[in-house]
């Protein structure tokens, strides 16, 4: 088991990353003071996991709530079906609710948990590769409106975070995929010696290769972790790990929810920017074709949909967190591992990105 820290003073916490720890026990019950656990999962991660867990936390009183699978259930309605699940069990303060599934289930969990009587215990178990390497860590919760991903939400950070990686053998191979997408986003953002790690290695990932895995989780949480640790809300550095999301949210809520995994719209997100940024002569030639064959290696869309105009994907675009005095900001590249937030750009460039950057 490795055992990494997110340095937030008196609100820090661990990530376990090994083989075999949802069922641990001993990482569990120090931080269930309350002895009242609100276990959130889905339809398709419960009939794998829910029962291990609750052995787990047999000192416990442990209830259940379980949400219907998929980004398109990321919504206000299905997240009160929580707090329903809470004050029908008349959970108290002292209780925690405890994340077990993928990001949309860990997203709805914590923001769940950042409001019920203001605020109550949370710990995440992710069980996707893109959970584990990024949603579950930094504390961002919230639930998506039709308009825009990810709108509505809370800073909340969990107590710990377990990464079992052993749960990663029932994932699907396009969740896997998925997951790749923001392991590779590292890479871009601060990490060049991890990116040349990643070209040589996509294939060990691809097929599952179980220390390559534990490699890139693990460095993918300590990149993560130190990111947070500097920005914990998001005012400077942290805005890096949105690259490509800007474009990437616009393509999921432009498609419906759901129709696109979160990591296939980033991915293909990622891809525009680096050609944003080629165009405006930040990112040189060789830099651009390695990150499109990374990506397009690691079996992820490198192009956003055809049927997604120009228009639609800008006015998509200008429902974005980052969006300030009308301006879309974005994450743009000036090498692999150096990345900057910029919305000085030349708007036209992004129109001929948008235009043919799309499939």
């Amino acid at each position: 088991m490795k055992i990494l820290g997110v340095d937030l003073g008196d609100r820090s916490y661990p990530i376990y990353i090994g083989a075999g720890l949802l069922g641990r026990s001993d990482l569990l019950q120090p931080l269930i003071q309350g002895r009242q656990v609100m276990i959130v999962s889905n339809e398709t991660v419960a009939p794998l996991y829910l029962q291990a867990l609750q052995a787990a936390l047999h000192d416990c009183q442990v209830e259940s709530v379980i949400l219907p699978d998929g980004e398109q259930f990321k919504t206000l309605m299905v997240w009160n079906t929580i707090f329903d699940a809470l004050l029908e069990a008349r959970f108290d303060r002292g209780c925690i609710v405890l994340a077990l599934g993928g990001g949309v289930v860990g997203d709805m969990a914590g923001f769940a948990a950042a409001s019920y009587q203001r605020g109550v215990g949370f710990i995440q178990i992710p069980t996707t590769l893109l959970a584990q390497v990024d949603s579950s860590v930094g504390g961002k919760t919230g639930v998506n409106h039709a308009l825009g991903k990810n709108m509505i939400g809370a800073f909340y950070q969990p107590q710990c975070v377990i990464a079992d990686t052993r749960v990663l053998s029932t994932l699907d191979d396009r969740q896997l995929r998925a997951g790749i997408a923001e392991v590779i986003k590292y890479g871009l953002i601060r990490d060049r010696e991890f990116f040349t790690w990643l070209e040589d290695n996509i294939p060990a990932l691809l097929a599952r290769d179980e220390v390559a895995l534990a490699y890139a989780i693990e460095h993918s949480c300590q990149n993560k972790a130190e990111i947070v640790a500097a920005d914990e809300h998001e005012s400077g550095v942290r805005a890096l790990l949105n690259l490509g999301h800007t474009f990437g949210h616009a393509i999921e809520t432009g498609m419906g929810y759901g129709c696109w995994l979160h990591g296939e719209a980033v991915a293909a997100g990622m891809c525009m920017a680096a050609d944003l940024s080629h165009r405006l002569h930040r990112l040189d030639d060789e830099a651009l074709a390695r990150c499109l064959s990374l990506v397009e290696r690691a079996g992820l869309p490198v192009m956003a949909p055809e049927s997604l105009s120009v228009e639609c994907l800008l006015e998509l675009m200008a429902v974005d967190k980052k969006v300030q005095g009308g301006r879309i900001r974005l994450v743009l590249l000036d090498a692999i591992g150096q990345a900057r937030v910029d919305g000085g750009y030349d708007p036209a460039l992004l129109r001929e990105t948008l235009m043919l950057m799309r499939a």
